[in-house]
């Protein structure tokens, strides 16, 4: 899996082939076919890894809000996938039912139950947070590629604030008006922003 995550920052999905691993470790084809009936095993087997590296252990502990559990498990999630943006598409492209996938999702619940939501309630919440999480981490990535984060998150908005500077105030003057906000659309802030005002939204009864 580690040789698969290699090939996947190195070259994108493409590269991350039952071939491609088997050479990376040098064995045959064969040999990796042997646990990877198919290049939808290995996907699967990815998203399974990356999820194994979460700590769901930050649910464990009830004595902290559950808010700030689902925060720390929301941030770890967006460090985890920006290391590996290859990995974000494999995430979002097929079901997450894997075991640990069931098992983030199981704790995820829990948890919104202690918010006070009822069982259907929290289902539902779940989702949604699921679909925010992976949705922007999505659009954060798609700037960078397959390739692994290197620049600071800092001179990341200094370059997208440069390019929304050139917005003809005269055409697009909300857009204009609002190009430091826009270029921080790749924040950390802004990322946690949206994760409050969702987690607002859905206790707010």
């Amino acid at each position: 899996m580690e040789a698969a995550l290699d090939l996947l920052d190195e070259g994108g999905v493409s590269a991350a082939s039952v071939r491609g691993i088997a050479a990376r470790v040098g064995v045959a084809p064969n040999a990796v076919y042997t646990y990877f009936p198919d290049k939808a095993a290995v996907v699967k087997a990815i998203v399974e890894h990356l999820l194994g590296q979460v700590d769901l252990a930050v649910f464990s502990n009830r004595n902290v809000p559950w808010r700030q559990r689902i925060e720390s498990l929301a941030l770890e999630l967006r460090d985890r996938l920006t290391a590996h943006p290859g990995a974000v598409n494999l995430m979002i492209g097929g079901p997450m039912d894997g075991p640990r996938a069931l098992a983030l999702n199981e704790h995820l619940m829990e948890t919104l139950r202690d918010s006070g939501l009822d069982a259907g309630e929290a289902a539902k919440a779940s989702y949604l947070l699921i679909v925010y999480v992976f949705g922007a981490i999505a659009l954060e990535t798609a700037e960078q590629g397959d390739r692994p984060r290197e620049t600071p998150e800092d001179e990341r908005i200094a370059s997208r604030l440069a390019g929304f500077s050139a917005i003809p105030v005269s055409s697009y003057p909300l857009s204009a008006g609002a190009a430091g906000i826009m270029a921080e659309y790749v924040s950390t802030r802004q990322y946690t922003w949206g994760l409050h005002k969702i987690l607002d939204g859905v206790t707010r009864e």
